[in-house]
C-alpha cells in the first residue's frame, strides 16, 4: 500500500471500481463504442466474432425483400431455434429403447412447458426443411450458381442433404410406432441395392445394400444400436457438420461479392429512394494491390464502387433480426395449434399400416413402391448429380441476378410447371388405375422392373423435355430452367399423393374415411 493512501481511500477506490465494472465490461467487449459513424460501423463488424462473416457494406439490391425473401436467414433462424430447443429436450430425454418412449411422455405431459418446447423443436425442423428447399429454388431461379459462386452452390447442396439427414435422424428418437416404422422404411431403402445384386446373383460376394443397412442401423434390425446411432448423429455429428457448412457458405457469399445481383442493379435502383452520396470511381479499377506487387485483379469486388451501398450495421442486421423474429413467431403460432405426434410405444410385431416416412420423403416412398432401388437411391442420386453439374454446364451470363433470367424466362418456367405437373399426374393416374409391370406379368425379371418403372419413366420424360428446351432456345440455361421446374412439380405431386391419398397397403384412397375398417 502506498504510504500516502489510507485504508479509507483504498476502500473508496475499491467501491468506485466495483461501481464502474459494468461499464468497463461493455467497453472491453465493444471497444469501438456505439457504431454511429462509417468507421465505427466497419470496426463493429470486423471486431465481432459472430458478425465478421458479413461484409462491411451491403448493396441496396440485397436488402430488397424480392431479392431473397429472407429464405437463407429463415433457414438459419429455424436451425438456431431447433438447436436451442433440442438442447433443452436433452436434459430429459434418455436414448435407450426401454426408457426413450417414457421420457418422451414425461416431456409431453409432465415437464413444465415440455410440450411447447417439443412442438417448437418439431416445427422449427420442418420450417428449416421448407426454407432450405425454397432457398435453393431461389438461388437457382436467380442464377446465383454462376461464376464465381459455383462452389458455394455445391455447399448449398451439402446443406440440403445434411438438413434432411438432421431431420430424419431425429424422427426415430420418440421410439413410437410412427418413428419405428418410418425408420424401417428408410433402412429398407438403404438396403435396396440388393434388388439389383439379387437379380444378377452376386449378393453373396457383393452386398452394398446390406452394408448400407448395417451402417445405418448398427444391426440387422431397428433396435438399441440404431437408436443410439441416430441420437449421436442427431445431437452431435450432423449439427457440427451443418454449422461448419454454414460458416463456409456465409464466408463464400462475402468473398464472392455478396448476394448476386443484375449487372444493371444500380440503374434499376435509381429513383426508388433517396440515398447517401458516396464518391464514385472515375475510372474502373483493374488491379488489386498486394504487399509484394501489383497483380491482376481476381476478386469479385474488383471494379465495384461503394455507390448504392449502406453499412451492414444496422441495416442488414436489423433485417436479419426481423426475419429471426418472424420465424420464431411462425414456430410459436404453429406450436400452439398443432402438437408434435406421439403414437403408441414402438412394437416390431405390430406393423404400422400405412407406414409412412417423414413428409419430405413421401415423394421418394411413392417412387419406392414401384422400385426400391431406383425410387430411393437411383433417381435421387441422378437429381443430386444434375444439381451439382448445373453451374459447370451453364456458363452463360444473360439474366444473372434476375428472377427467371435467361432465354425463355418466366413463360418457359410457367409452361414447364404445367408440363411437370401434367406429366406426373397423368403417369400416376395411369399406374393407380391400371397397375404396373408386376401386376401385368407376374414372372417378369426384376431387372426390367428396376429399369422400367414410373420413377425412371418420369425422369426420362423430364430429361427429354430439358433437351427440347435447350434446342428450342439454344441455351443450356433454358434446359436447366425446364428440368429444375419439372422436378419441383413432380416432387410436389408425388409428395401430395403419398401424404393424402395413400392408405393401408399403400393403396390409393380419395379420403381416409374410405380406408377399410378393422
Amino acid at each position: 500500500m502506498n504510504p500516502a493512501t489510507t485504508p479509507r481511500d483504498a476502500l473508496r477506490e475499491f467501491l468506485e471500481n466495483l461501481k464502474a465494472a459494468p461499464r468497463r465490461l461493455l467497453d472491453t467487449a465493444f471497444r469501438t463504442g456505439p457504431p454511429t459513424t462509417d468507421r465505427t460501423r466497419s470496426t463493429f463488424v470486423f471486431g465481432n466474432v459472430f458478425l465478421h462473416l458479413h461484409s462491411v457494406r451491403t448493396h441496396l439490391w440485397s436488402l430488397k425483400w424480392s431479392t431473397t425473401m429472407g429464405l437463407g436467414i429463415m433457414s438459419v433462424s429455424a436451425f438456431l431455434i431447433a438447436l436451442v430447443t433440442g438442447v433443452m429436450l436433452m436434459f430429459y430425454y434418455k436414448p435407450y429403447p426401454d426408457v426413450a418412449y417414457e421420457s418422451m411422455k414425461d416431456i409431453h405431459f409432465v415437464v413444465p412447458t415440455g410440450r411447447l418446447i417439443r412442438n417448437l423443436h418439431r416445427w422449427s425442423a420442418n420450417i428449416m426443411v421448407i426454407a432450405v428447399i425454397l432457398h435453393m429454388a431461389r438461388a437457382f431461379y436467380t442464377a446465383a450458381y454462376r461464376r464465381p459462386r459455383e462452389y458455394n452452390w455445391l455447399i448449398g447442396i451439402g446443406l440440403l442433404v445434411v438438413t434432411l439427414g438432421l431431420s430424419f435422424t431425429g424422427y426415430l428418437l420418440p421410439w413410437d410406432q410412427l418413428a419405428y416404422w418410418a425408420i424401417t422404411i428408410g433402412a429398407n431403402i438403404a438396403q435396396s441395392p440388393r434388388e439389383v445384386t439379387d437379380a444378377v446373383g452376386i449378393t453373396e460376394v457383393f452386398d452394398p445394400g446390406g452394408f448400407q443397412r448395417l451402417l445405418l442401423l448398427g444391426s440387422d434390425q431397428v433396435g438399441a444400436e440404431a437408436l443410439i446411432r441416430f441420437y449421436l448423429l442427431h445431437v452431435m455429428i450432423l449439427p457440427l457438420a451443418i454449422a461448419a457448412l454454414m460458416g463456409v457458405h456465409f464466408w463464400r457469399i462475402r468473398k464472392d461479392g455478396g448476394m448476386v445481383r443484375p449487372a444493371d442493379a444500380d440503374e434499376l435502383l435509381k429513383g426508388t429512394r433517396e440515398q447517401e452520396t458516396y464518391p464514385v470511381f472515375t475510372e474502373a479499377p483493374v488491379k488489386t494491390y498486394q504487399l509484394a506487387a501489383v497483380v491482376k485483379g481476381r476478386t469479385a469486388n474488383v471494379g465495384r464502387g461503394p455507390e448504392n451501398t449502406v453499412p451492414s450495421m444496422p441495416h442488414l442486421f436489423y433485417a436479419e433480426l426481423g426475419v429471426l423474429m418472424l420465424t420464431l413467431l411462425i414456430c410459436l403460432a404453429l406450436s400452439m395449434v398443432s402438437d408434435a405426434p406421439l403414437k403408441e410405444l414402438a412394437n416390431p410385431n405390430v406393423p404400422e399400416n400405412p407406414a409412412k416416412a417423414p413428409w419430405y420423403f413421401l415423394g421418394l416412398q411413392e417412387m419406392v413402391s414401384f422400385s426400391a432401388f431406383m425410387g430411393g437411391i437411383g433417381v435421387p442420386a441422378i437429381v443430386l448429380l444434375g444439381l451439382a453439374l448445373i453451374p459447370y454446364l451453364d456458363r452463360e451470363t444473360e439474366g444473372t441476378g434476375k428472377w427467371f433470367g435467361g432465354p425463355g424466362g418466366w413463360p418457359l418456367v410457367r409452361f414447364s410447371a404445367v408440363f411437370g405437373l401434367a406429366s406426373s399426374i397423368l403417369l400416376e393416374a395411369f399406374v393407380i388405375r391400371f397397375g404396373w409391370l408386376r401386376e401385368w406379368i407376374p414372372n417378369i425379371p426384376q431387372l426390367i422392373v428396376t429399369l422400367v418403372n414410373p420413377a425412371t419413366i418420369l425422369t426420362t420424360i423430364y430429361a427429354l423435355y430439358s433437351i427440347w428446351c435447350i434446342r428450342r432456345f439454344q441455351s443450356v440455361r433454358a434446359g436447366a430452367l425446364g428440368l429444375f421446374t419439372c422436378f419441383l412439380a413432380g416432387f410436389l405431386v408425388l409428395t401430395i399423393i403419398g401424404t393424402y391419398f395413400r392408405g393401408p397397403n399403400w393403396e390409393f384412397f380419395w379420403s381416409p374415411s374410405d380406408w377399410p375398417q378393422h
